[in-house]
């Protein structure tokens, strides 16, 4: 096939191939690959190889040069939270000193500071508090939508929901039902780490296990709930488990309902150590170089042919980083993000405003495009 020479031409010094070739045919040609087979390219593949590859798929999916960025905030509903996850610097127990619920006021100030900047999405997460059951987030999402009708709510997430589940007795469907009827627009990929038992039960053993953030997800699905995907990769996985993490999510997309949206995008990150208990007490440092964030987004576009977008965490990776994302996979750069607490909490957060974001996107060489919750692109 012609792309298969110019990838010849493009890969420095000539690489052979192999049987690789036969992998990269059958990708563009709408095939897919195995987690093993994906191994093997993780393995062997040279980077910029990979990067052509998955910039020759994405702009199947994407034709033209435009890229996504938009404006929202995270507002942290509460900072206590049970499950005191070991990579995670911002909980707090109930009896901490600095321990919160945001206020009505608080949200106020903050929502009027969105707007003014002009965002609409409110992205509300935050920890799983024992004392706020399912009424206190129904109750907060309808005074959110009766004062502020015209903001997205993109709140809670897969663990907040299996233990609201849990703590009332009903079923995921329920829980999200009673939360969408409330103003909920769409459910975050939070909580996923890696979707492995063996991991989480290292890193995060008292949130939801694998089977409860799909199992939420697929209810999710099933309402025709827009959701999202997510990674924090470069802790104690294996690079085995990654890919199996991708898998599993692909599986779940394959699984919605015709015509429903399922996934609309997946948001890999590296792991964020300072002063994580992961890091000052089990010794496990962020081992993710800026290469290994490349070949994560060109695999995981070869491999999510099922998920439109691939988000680049430029609030993590910094711009130089994000900005090559975009030649290797990766369709959009995430949000301007007026406010973030739980990252920054564990490393140094790459900020930057609306113009800013649209220069980098400039500087990459793809037009700059707002757009909405949806991924839908807006004037």
């Amino acid at each position: 096939m012609y792309y298969l020479y110019l990838l010849r031409l493009q890969c420095a010094g000539g690489h052979r191939m192999g049987i690789r070739e036969h992998f990269y045919d059958s990708l563009y040609g709408g095939g897919r690959i195995t987690v093993g087979e994906a191994l093997n390219l993780w393995h062997d593949a040279p980077l910029e190889e990979l990067m052509y590859v998955a910039d020759l798929l994405r702009r199947k999916l994407h034709p033209g040069k435009m890229v996504g960025w938009m404006i929202d905030r995270n507002v942290n509903i509460t900072n206590v939270c049970f499950s005191q996850c070991r990579f995670c610097n911002f909980c707090r127990t109930a009896k901490s000193d600095d321990a919160y619920v945001t206020t009505d006021e608080e949200y106020d100030r903050k929502i009027e500071e969105l707007l003014a900047l002009g965002g609409e999405q409110l992205l509300l997460q935050g920890g799983m508090n024992p004392d706020l059951g399912l009424s206190f987030y129904t109750d907060l999402f309808s005074r959110l939508k009766s004062r502020w009708p015209g903001v997205k709510l993109h709140a809670l997430g897969p663990p907040e929901v299996a233990w609201l589940a849990r703590a009332e007795k009903m079923s995921y469907r329920d829980v999200l039902s009673a939360l969408h009827d409330a103003g909920l627009d769409s459910l975050p990929g939070a909580g996923a780490e890696i979707l492995s038992d063996r991991v989480r039960k290292l890193v995060s053993p008292s949130k939801a296990t694998v089977a409860e953030w799909l199992g939420v997800m697929r209810e999710a699905h099933r309402l025709n709930l827009p959701t999202s995907a997510t990674m924090m990769f470069g802790h104690a996985e294996t690079v085995q488990e990654r890919l199996e993490h991708l898998d599993l999510l692909r599986k779940l997309q394959d699984a919605r309902p015709e015509g429903h949206d399922g996934f609309i995008t997946f948001i890999p990150w590296p792991f964020m150590d300072r002063g994580t208990r992961l890091a000052e007490k089990d010794g496990i440092r962020s081992r993710v170089t800026a290469a290994e964030y490349l070949k994560m987004i060109a695999i995981s576009r070869m491999m999510l042919d099922n998920i439109s977008n691939i988000q680049s965490s430029i609030l993590t990776v910094g711009k130089e980083t994000a900005m090559i994302s975009l030649h290797c996979g990766a369709n959009d750069l995430g949000s301007v993000m007026i406010e973030e607490n739980v990252v920054s909490a564990a490393g140094e957060p790459f900020r930057v405003n609306p113009e800013t974001m649209q220069e980098i996107i400039r500087e990459a060489g793809f037009t700059p495009k707002r757009r909405d919750q949806r991924y839908d692109f807006v004037d």
